[in-house]
């Protein structure tokens, strides 16, 4: 039974339910609510679930003035103190007890099967909680009472940690400009060395001349020279196809007063 000084919690109301007047139990097929007169029930009123420690108890009570019907207090469910019938799963038969400890069967019904459904998952709730403090309860008894592990080192134990010989990884390979990688050179190949920075075979003598509008002077190790003729109406590097023989004698001797010496 419950302790004294525990408080009572509510699980579940339901203000409509009908209560049967059962025929005993003839065999041990269970009980069937076609047996019952259902079109007549004996007692009608509201139905209250509450707890007291790891008690529940079934209350029947009068929907205006709240008077006790009858209770039934249920210490295990599934068990004998609830029990379904075999044809419905909206009718449930109690075991009622009366303050001396006399008991009696009683069915009982719901006119909706939502109502069944939240009493039936009141009390598979409630016992699911006793059940866990149950098994809390007892695995802190067994703490308490087995032996105690000790994980401490004994006297001349030793242990050994190897640090710092983990798998080497390996070195990234080294990345080019915008993170793409050197490409290696071609096979079989050479690379040309870069120009020169010396002195060119090739000099280039500034316009001289009045109507001229340029002249340019190459030279190269053979002393070939090139006569570019200045004309204003012609391009600007002349015609280098034309040899200097070719010319007549006045453009000739005017040219030749353009050559620098050196």
């Amino acid at each position: 039974m419950a302790a004294e000084g525990e408080y009572e919690s509510i699980l579940c109301v339901k203000p409509d339910v009908n209560v049967y007047r059962i025929p005993p139990r003839a065999t041990n097929r269970g009980y069937r609510a076609a047996d019952w007169k259902l079109d007549a029930p004996d007692w009608s009123g509201r139905l209250r679930i509450t707890a007291k420690g790891k008690v529940a108890y079934i209350k029947l009570e009068d929907k205006i003035s709240g008077e006790l019907f009858a209770q039934a207090p249920v210490q295990e469910f599934p068990g004998i103190a609830v029990e379904t019938v075999s044809d419905s799963s909206r009718y449930f038969v109690l075991r009622i007890q009366d303050d001396s400890g006399r008991s009696a069967f009683i069915g009982v019904g719901f006119g909706d099967r939502g109502d069944a459904f939240d009493f039936n998952v009141a009390l598979q709730d409630h016992f699911k909680w006793v059940k866990q403090e149950d098994e809390i309860s007892k695995n802190a008894h067994l703490g308490d009472s087995g032996p105690k592990l000790d994980l401490g080192f004994k006297e001349g134990q030793t242990i050994t940690l190897n640090i710092g010989q983990g798998k080497k990884r390996d070195k990234p390979r080294p990345q080019g400009l915008g993170g793409f990688g050197l490409l290696p050179p071609p096979p079989g190949g050479k690379i040309a060395p870069p120009p020169s920075s010396g002195p060119s075979n090739h000099n280039e003598v500034p316009q001289t001349g009045g109507t001229a509008t340029g002249c340019l002077l190459e030279l190269d190790s053979s002393n070939s020279n090139t006569v570019v003729q200045s004309n204003p109406s012609s391009d600007l590097w002349g015609d280098f196809s034309t040899p200097a023989s070719s010319l007549p004698p006045a453009a000739r001797q005017q040219n030749a007063e353009n050559w620098i010496q050196f």
